[in-house]
């Protein structure tokens, strides 16, 4: 909870004049009652008008006082609580932001989403509920019973034996709650899991009719988190009526008591309405203090979900590693992964690229070529061995630094709801020229200005209004668009005809001859060329060398290469 209030803050001053106002128009609504009462007791048996009509005056100015008061506290409260949520979601999004893949692995994306909207708007409406009953309410409750001992004491300290009672219950359902809404907000990632699931496929749900399979896959999730929703509001909606429970025997005991006294000529019947008045108005507090309990539960366990994603160390950590001179543009030495730290996912892994080459990485699914990639720009440490980038150890070069080298374009990515030359673009200092020289290259000319649009054509989210191929060679144009060191191409031309792959290939090695490019492809066909061809299974490197030394020395290589190509060879 302590990071999050570093966010109330910077809002403190305006947050006191709300808390002056609403102290103000608290205290008018506090002195309704006893104007009340003096009239009835003093002022109703002297039989003048003109001193109840001036009185009764004062009344409806102070109740006039008390509404605009609030009012205005009410709005300044929403508005501090507008912009601490602003600025929470900014710094958490940044956070998320620079999270490493594992960590992201770890806490999981739709966790990460319903920390960025569930769990902040729990904070957003904590922090407006907080200004507007935080400080009435306890007024309220403090200066109701301070006015009422002025009135009568014994009657007082009838209404303050049930205090007691009321704190108790009031501390072990809290206690009880917040575990309850940890749960909720758990089962809130499930949903939430389930439901981007089932977007994200919902293609191949229509396509192989399983949508029914899918809304009772969904309902058990939504159920999950429905019976949360029911244990924690059954937990929390006991307060409020067992506080009303003890407020009203403290009522009818002062009704009571008052009556004797009232007829023992203790008391004023003015006195006991003005009491029964300032009891409503503590039974209100009361209860608004129970909502701010509930909803601090609810909001405490957000909080902590909240601050989990802040507390995060950063995961890749500049080290300081010695450096060696080398003519060697990228390398991997001895490289071993493993995602779980249990069963390596990469095994002994060995290549060298000079300035300029090119390398082709192929191999059945799940056989590691992602990962290596993922390596390279370190979204991941290796677990032993060593990446160089000119004889520089990956690990030892800031994070800007190392990202700058690279032009990517990955197996699954993903083009923003934008113009094609702000996609292309993507917010770094290129021209129009250059990005008119990347599409070229791309073989995106007729995609780009076949539209009317032309370079302004708006691409839809995700790059549904585009065609795979259309959408692969707009994601390569952004790739080579600002001449990387390294170009990286994961699967990237996988829906392209062979003609325009070709092509593509030729473009690109005419485009930068100094560029060092790193092809992964199912198809033999798109590195074939390459200056070095890595064979992979299993995580293993089970081939390396050239086109005809992986045909001479790898019968894996050599049956894919009949089967793709057709080619009897010997």
């Amino acid at each position: 909870m302590k990071k999050v209030l570093e966010y109330v803050k910077p809002y403190t001053p305006r947050m006191l004049i709300g808390l002056m106002i609403k102290i103000f128009g608290t205290l008018m609504d506090l002195v309704i009652p006893y104007i009340l009462s003096f009239i009835i007791d003093e002022l109703v048996p002297l039989g003048e008008i003109r001193p109840i009509i001036i009185y009764g005056i004062i009344m409806i100015g102070c109740s006039a006082a008390c509404f605009l008061g609030n009012m205005f506290a009410n709005q300044m409260a929403s508005r501090v609580a507008m912009m601490v949520t602003t600025d929470l979601r900014h710094d958490l999004f940044k956070r998320i932001e620079d999270l490493s893949p594992k960590q992201m692995d770890d806490i999981t994306i739709p966790s990460l989403i319903s920390r960025m909207n569930n769990d902040t708007y729990n904070v957003h409406h904590f922090v407006g509920m907080i200004q507007r009953l935080g400080v009435r309410a306890p007024i309220l409750l403090v200066g109701g019973i301070i006015v009422t001992f002025t009135l009568n004491v014994k009657l007082t300290l009838v209404l303050l034996a049930v205090l007691p009672f009321i704190v108790l219950i009031t501390v072990f359902i809290s206690k009880k709650g917040i575990p309850l809404y940890t749960d909720i907000q758990n089962a809130s990632d499930d949903m939430v899991r389930d439901i981007r699931e089932s977007v994200t496929g919902i293609r191949v749900i229509k396509a192989l009719s399983k949508t029914e399979y899918e809304k009772e896959r969904f309902s058990e999730v939504n159920q999950h988190v429905i019976d949360n929703e029911l244990k924690a509001g059954y937990m929390m909606a006991r307060l409020s009526p067992l506080i009303n429970l003890c407020l009203n025997i403290g009522l009818v005991s002062v009704l009571v008591v008052g009556a004797y006294l009232v007829i023992g000529g203790d008391t004023k019947v003015g006195k006991i309405i003005a009491f029964i008045s300032y009891f409503h108005l503590i039974l209100n507090a009361m209860l608004s203090v129970t909502r701010i309990f509930t909803m601090s539960s609810r909001t405490i366990a957000s909080a902590k979900r909240i601050e989990a994603v802040f507390s995060l160390d950063e995961d890749l950590k500049k080290e300081d590693i010695n450096e060696e001179d080398s003519d060697i543009h990228v390398e991997f030495k001895n490289v071993n992964f493993s995602y779980n730290g249990k069963i390596d996912n990469l095994t002994d892994i060995n290549f060298a690229l000079k300035k300029g080459e090119s390398l082709g990485i192929i191999g059945p699914t799940g056989s590691g070529k992602t990962t290596i990639i993922s390596l390279l720009l370190r979204l991941y440490d290796i677990g032993s061995g060593q990446i160089l980038i000119d004889g520089k150890d990956i690990r030892s070069m800031e994070d800007e630094e190392l990202k700058k080298k690279f032009g990517v374009a990955f197996q699954n990515d993903i083009l923003f709801s934008a113009s094609i030359k702000d996609n292309i673009k993507f917010n770094r200092d290129l021209t129009d020229d250059q990005v008119i020289k990347a599409i070229e290259v791309a073989q995106a000319t007729d995609t780009v200005f076949s539209k009317k649009e032309g370079l302004d054509y708006m691409i839809a989210a995700k790059g549904t209004n585009v065609s795979g191929g259309q959408k692969q060679r707009l994601l390569i144009a952004r790739a080579i668009a600002n001449n990387p060191d390294i170009l990286i191409l994961d699967d990237s031309s996988s829906a392209l005809d062979y003609k325009t792959d070709a092509n593509l290939r030729k473009a690109l090695k005419e485009f930068n001859k100094d560029t060092t490019t790193i092809i992964i492809s199912e198809r033999i066909s798109s590195i074939i060329n390459c200056n070095h061809i890595l064979l992979l299974e299993d995580g293993k490197q089970v081939g390396y060398g050239t086109h005809n030394d992986l045909l001479a020395s790898s019968k894996e290589y050599l049956n894919t290469y009949k089967l793709q190509m057709g080619d009897e060879h010997e």
